[in-house]
């Protein structure tokens, strides 16, 4: 009999998994999944996402059990594939979270569209202002010393978790089968396309592997978070509970976001909700609830992007720290101030995130392209980790777990290179500044560079120089 100690309950774990990856992205999905999908094509997706973050998520739970000597998910490649290996994740893990707070700020100022239009794509002149301010102030509060504030997650918690729930018990009540069933498949957009009667630039959402592939980064986005749960999970009451709790943390995701972003499908066509402004949710609860809403939705959004905001500040100075303590980067970046805050790091996000924010005014969907560079980066991390849960499973001879790692890794590398290459060429532009950091780091050590590891990151920092240049000519547009 396993022996119970002092630590997290089973249910503390589940709401380990639910809280660390329900964020902003839950109140756009159900308009951006209604712009490459039909109700069908949307539900197979789901099945397909879910079963591949299962795998993943119990890919990390094993190496947690197994490898509890590791610490950080960046190590995994360290420890499988070499330093090189373990700054390309790191470096991918930290691109990605502070790439996310450029996707808070947009969502953030589409939802301030609502009540002034004005505001509404998200990424005018006036709306980087106002967000990088906000941006600014975040940065100062933790540099301040502000490394947890529980009482804060925990209404942003009951905000999102309520209003989420209030929007699907409508969605439910208001659910018509017709509505849901008139083109489950979406055969009849795709032959009224082909008429012409959406107008010659008007796309098709092709077949139902078509639909479900052009899903795969807008459901990967909210399921950033899953590692990190997978990891605390490691100090449970009962190490088997952690597999119990991503098990059912997963359903309980999947609950939500299906009913959040499908449901919807039986209230309204889903080519009219496809054509509202974002977050879709809002001006869907809106035609519910006419008189409040709009408004009880936008101000749940608010609240729930300015909670993983404040997360996301602190997890790429973290992540940082956590690099320079096992040397992938210079000491410099952990050191901390007197607060107890690593402040250089923190300074480095703000600047980063505050030149992404003008970039992103020049994007036709600042939004989708945000997140979508958010997720490719996390992806190259998770791809990583589940590669040496490969590795470490062969070497043990525990094909089972091989299966789940090799599954794992194929859907996170076929799902990012089809839906998302060109986000995946631009994300080699942000590593070109890094291999010069690693580089200062292994002289640090007075290790030099290998030469396989010169030449991979020469070859990341060609594929870099090619996707700008392909932005240059129009083949990738931002």
């Amino acid at each position: 009999m396993e022996e119970k100690k002092k630590g997290i309950s089973l249910f503390g774990l589940i709401g380990m998994v639910v809280s660390s990856c329900i964020g902003s992205g839950v109140f756009a999905l159900t308009g951006q999944l209604s712009q490459v999908a039909s109700p069908g094509g949307a539900l197979v997706a789901w099945l397909v996402v879910g079963i591949g973050f299962l795998l993943l998520a119990l890919s990390l739970n094993n190496l947690v059990a197994k490898r509890p000597d590791l610490h950080g998910i960046f190590t995994y490649a360290s420890e499988g594939f070499g330093p090189l290996a373990g700054f390309l994740s790191g470096w991918g893990y930290w691109l990605s979270a502070w790439l996310g707070n450029v996707a808070f700020a947009t969502m953030m100022m589409s939802t301030v569209g609502y009540f002034y239009p004005d505001f509404l794509p998200g990424n005018t002149i006036p709306c980087i202002l106002i967000a990088s301010v906000v941006m600014w102030l975040l940065t100062l509060l933790v540099i301040r010393g502000v490394e947890s504030a529980s009482f804060l997650n925990a209404i942003v918690m009951v905000c999102k978790v309520a209003s989420i729930g209030i929007f699907i018990l409508f969605a439910l009540f208001m659910f018509n089968a017709g509505v849901f069933t008139a083109d489950f498949w979406g055969t009849l957009y795709n032959n009224a396309v082909a008429a012409g009667e959406y107008g010659a630039t008007a796309v098709g959402l092709g077949g139902i592997g078509e639909q479900v592939m052009n899903c795969m980064i807008i459901m990967m986005w909210v399921f950033i978070g899953i590692e990190g749960a997978a990891v605390v999970s490691s100090r449970a009451e009962k190490k088997s509970d952690a597999g119990k709790a991503t098990v059912i943390g997963l359903i309980c995701l999947l609950v939500i976001y299906i009913g959040a972003s499908v449901l919807p499908y039986g209230y309204l066509p889903y080519t009219e909700i496809a054509a509202m402004d974002k977050p879709a949710m809002l001006y869907v609860f809106d035609k519910m609830a006419p008189g409040w809403g709009g408004a009880f939705i936008s101000i749940a959004i608010i609240i729930s992007v300015l909670g993983s905001w404040l997360s996301f500040t602190i997890l790429p100075a973290e992540t940082t720290s956590e690099m320079a303590e096992h040397k992938l980067l210079p000491a410099g970046w952990g050191k901390l101030n007197d607060k107890g805050a690593p402040q250089f790091s923190l300074l480095l996000v703000a600047v980063c995130t505050q030149v992404f924010m003008i970039i992103t005014i020049f994007s036709q969907d600042a939004y989708n392209f945000a997140f979508s560079m958010c997720t490719v980066a996390i992806v190259v991390t998770w791809a990583l980790a589940s590669a040496f849960q490969c590795k470490h499973s062969a070497e043990k001879k525990e094909w089972g777990q091989f299966a789940i790692g090799a599954i794992a890794t194929v859907f996170l590398v076929v799902g990012c290179l089809y839906n998302g290459w060109s986000f995946l060429l631009l994300t080699c532009v942000g590593y070109i500044p890094g291999f010069f950091v690693f580089a200062a780091a292994r002289k640090q050590q007075g290790v030099g560079l290998k030469k396989s590891e010169i030449i991979g990151m020469g070859v990341i920092a060609a594929l870099g120089v090619a996707s700008l240049i392909m932005v240059g000519m129009g083949i990738i547009s931002i």
